[in-house]
């Protein structure tokens, strides 16, 4: 028994399939197939029901993998002691990151960090929340940046800062005379909003309140997207309303910045910060990831009293 034999069963469970285990793993499926069986006839079992598909565990496979996971885990947790009393500062970092949150804060800090640290292999995936936790319960990921709190007991959170909410108003919306917005003023009916399955749509909603929109005219259309981008273009052509995080006026040209407004106190924000195992694999490498991305953020969004902030979790 040999841990890449482990790691090839834990990837085909992972993936349902030979062909895309043998691909994640840099090997040819004939070779994870024989090193799969080879490993079937040393303990004496089948670990996968071939016949099924997707390719799924069978009953004391299922046993067998969840050992193996764990003897994985513990030999990762090797690495990393090694790691941390050597310094050592290379390896990979497979990080996931949600889509409201990637393009304005991987700018800030990936120069920094690649220039900074030439050793260690950055792989990044713009996943959801839900998909974050899924992928580090599988080691498919190290660690994952997102909104918090997420309350998920096989997981840590550490925070990194808050990020205030700012909204985005067409030239025609009566919002858009106004300097500053309070929270009970924005329409329902006129937000665009993002696509179910996104943490930012939950905190729009909460911000703004679900129940706003009763008694009132019904939106002209409905229209709900899976990038930020394309609601502030829609805006843009006076068709609403949106919020947006506060970096995502880092890049905003001169006439993009006149469409945006504050909220007065209390201002809304949300929570941003890592989540991974509470195996610890890659600590030192989780460690450095955090301390490149609180040096390049703006020194405002560290602040964390909460004496005038509306928090904001996910659900």
């Amino acid at each position: 028994m040999t841990l890449p034999q482990l790691e090839y069963i834990v990837a085909v469970d992972n993936f349902k399939h030979f062909s895309k285990a043998a691909e994640h793993c840099f090997i040819t499926q004939p070779t994870l197939s024989m090193q799969i069986q080879k490993l079937e006839e040393e303990l004496g079992i089948l670990i996968f029901d071939r016949s099924k598909q997707p390719v799924s565990a069978t009953e004391m496979g299922v046993k067998v993998l969840r050992q193996a996971r764990i003897i994985l885990q513990e030999a990762g947790r090797l690495t990393d002691i090694v790691e941390n009393e050597t310094g050592d500062n290379s390896g990979i970092l497979r990080v996931g990151i949600i889509p409201t949150i990637s393009p304005y804060l991987i700018p800030l800090f990936l120069q920094s960090f690649t220039t900074r640290y030439p050793r260690i292999e950055l792989i990044i995936n713009e996943i959801t929340t839900r998909e974050i936790i899924k992928y580090l319960k599988k080691d498919l990921i190290d660690v994952g940046i997102l909104a918090l709190p997420i309350n998920n007991v096989d997981l840590i959170e550490q925070s990194l800062y808050f990020e205030p909410f700012l909204l985005y108003v067409s030239e025609s919306h009566p919002l858009y005379k106004k300097e500053k917005i309070k929270v009970g003023e924005i329409p329902r009916e006129d937000l665009l909003l993002l696509k179910e399955g996104h943490c930012f749509r939950e905190q729009t909603l909460r911000i703004c309140g679900d129940d706003q929109a009763k008694g009132k005219n019904e939106k002209k259309f409905l229209f709900e997207s899976g990038s930020i981008n394309t609601l502030m273009k829609l805006v843009e052509q006076n068709f609403g309303i949106t919020l947006l995080p506060q970096l995502a006026m880092n890049d905003m040209s001169d006439e993009k910045k006149a469409l945006v407004r504050a909220f007065e106190k209390p201002i809304p924000r949300r929570e941003i910060g890592l989540i991974y195992s509470k195996a610890l694999i890659k600590r030192n490498l989780i460690n450095i990831l955090s301390k490149e991305i609180l040096k390049n953020i703006p020194q405002e969004l560290l602040d964390k009293s909460e004496s005038l902030i509306l928090g904001l979790g996910r659900e």
